[in-house]
């Protein structure tokens, strides 16, 4: 399994890590050249809907076919959550019939419900275990 973090590098910046050797800049959104988490968060969303989308639209579409996933909503700050999250996933279908297109969406929005751990994840909830622990022993001495 990949190790995954983030580090603190200024106020309200950090730097996530994988030991894959992956690098993403995050911080708030007053900070030029960053992510904020909840943008990370769409992302992820969008990534996902696009990878799990990408076996079927390429056996139909061909394995060159472009694809945009976009993907907005807003921040209820009030609750500090995100009611709603749209995405578009955006393809050049103008080759195929009507019949062939309708067909299509479905196979996609099958393969998005079944494998997008992502969705499934945001949809779904989950629990989140959260611990702080002391880096130079225990904590109180």
């Amino acid at each position: 399994m990949t190790d995954l973090w983030v580090q603190r590098t200024g106020t309200r910046r950090y730097t996530g890590h994988s030991s894959r050797g992956a690098q993403v800049l995050i911080g708030s959104e007053d900070v030029e050249g960053v992510f904020t988490p909840g943008e990370l968060m769409k992302i992820a969303l969008a990534a996902c809907s696009g990878m799990s989308s990408d076996q079927p639209l390429a056996r139909r579409l061909g394995d060159d076919y472009q694809a945009v996933v976009r993907v907005s909503g807003a921040a209820d700050r009030e609750r500090e959550v995100y009611p709603l999250l749209e995405e578009t996933l955006e393809l050049d279908l103008s080759a195929l019939s009507a019949q062939e297109r309708e067909r299509l969406l479905v196979v996609v929005d099958r393969a998005i419900e079944m494998v997008c751990t992502v969705g499934r994840t945001l949809k779904a909830g989950t629990k989140v275990d959260f611990k702080i622990a002391s880096k130079g022993g225990d904590a109180g001495t």
